[in-house]
């Protein structure tokens, strides 16, 4: 007979391990101060503050890198409206109901 409890207990085990990694950094004791604060008032751990943290500016840090491919392309080409479509755009709007 086989005895699964150990092996739900090692799936468990191992699931724990490869979902999150743990890691150590230094800050500085005001800003770690602040954190502690922040957690207790939004009543969250420490590692979820610091996850959503690190989240939020790596999205800041990927939408940079669009916004420089962006005014990489418009540095070099015309944002400028056709004339002709500009007209034709306005005829068309001017007889919306807005």
């Amino acid at each position: 007979m086989l005895d699964t409890t150990n092996d739900h207990l090692a799936l468990r085990y191992n699931l724990g391990y490869t979902v999150a990694m743990k890691t150590a950094i230094s800050i500085p004791d005001p800003l770690f101060k602040e954190a502690e604060g922040l957690t207790k008032r939004l009543r969250i751990p420490r590692s979820q503050l610091y996850a959503r943290a690190l989240a939020a500016y790596l999205k800041t840090q990927q939408s940079k890198g669009v916004t420089e491919a962006l005014n990489a392309v418009y540095g070099t080409e015309s944002s400028e409206l056709d004339p002709d479509l500009a007209a034709a755009a306005y005829h068309i709007l001017a007889k919306e109901k807005w």
